[in-house]
């Protein structure tokens, strides 16, 4: 089961990014708030590992991106605000990546190209560009992962929303889930589909089926 990395180990790859995207300033400020951010105490599943495993996924997939800084730094942003009370987390996000990339001198098109990035995580439609169904086909990538990752992720959203009485979340999380399997292609990108549609269609097939319950009186009683 994979673990949060420490923090040291991201910062060169936003290191990276921030200078292949073309700023002027030393990102090192931005960086720290970033995972300051990701490591807020009310998450459980859009953390630092969340973060981590993304980044992780793209270096290893970075070759099929047009523009791979703009995806990285995305990536970065894509979670930066997150908040379960609220519904706007991803614009907020959005809007933090473009106003940092304007204050670092970035060029207007990248900076806009990233904001748009970043709005494709709200998974409301089909991603329009190839950079946009490579990064949210690597958002998504956990709903592919091996049977022990997915349950854990499923325990880490229950956490998110422990607020939420237990009938209440069982019923809005098999909606949520169910979403996704009633997609013809849970995966845009050829690569994607080939290692992970089968896996994700089997774990999503499981988890409505049998939507978790409290197993003991430390389950905690309260979505994405």
């Amino acid at each position: 089961m994979n673990t949060a990395p420490s923090s040291a180990a991201l910062k060169p790859l936003f290191a990276t990014a921030w200078h292949d995207a073309g700023a002027r300033t030393d990102g090192t400020a931005l960086c720290e708030a970033l995972l300051a951010a990701y490591a807020e105490s009310q998450r459980h599943y859009h953390s630092t590992q969340h973060l981590a495993e993304c980044l992780q996924g793209f270096e290893a997939v970075r070759h099929l991106a047009q523009q791979p800084a703009e995806v990285a730094l995305a990536l970065w942003f894509h979670d930066a605000v997150y908040d379960v009370q609220r519904h706007d987390n991803e614009v907020q996000s959005a809007a933090w990546a473009r106003q940092a990339l304007a204050t670092a001198g970035v060029q207007a098109a990248v900076a806009e190209r990233v904001y748009e990035l970043v709005l494709a995580t709200r998974h409301t439609s089909v991603p329009a560009t190839g950079d946009a169904q490579l990064l949210v086909d690597i958002d998504l990538s956990i709903l592919g992962t091996d049977a022990q990752r997915f349950a854990q992720y499923e325990q880490q959203i229950r956490n998110e929303y422990a607020f939420v009485p237990e009938d209440v979340f069982r019923s809005k999380r098999k909606e949520v889930l169910q979403s996704f399997a009633n997609r013809p292609r849970i995966y845009c990108t050829e690569h994607f589909y080939a290692a992970l549609e089968a896996r994700a269609r089997a774990n999503l097939a499981r988890a409505v089926r049998s939507p978790r319950r409290p197993s003991d009186s430390t389950a905690p009683h309260g979505l994405r």
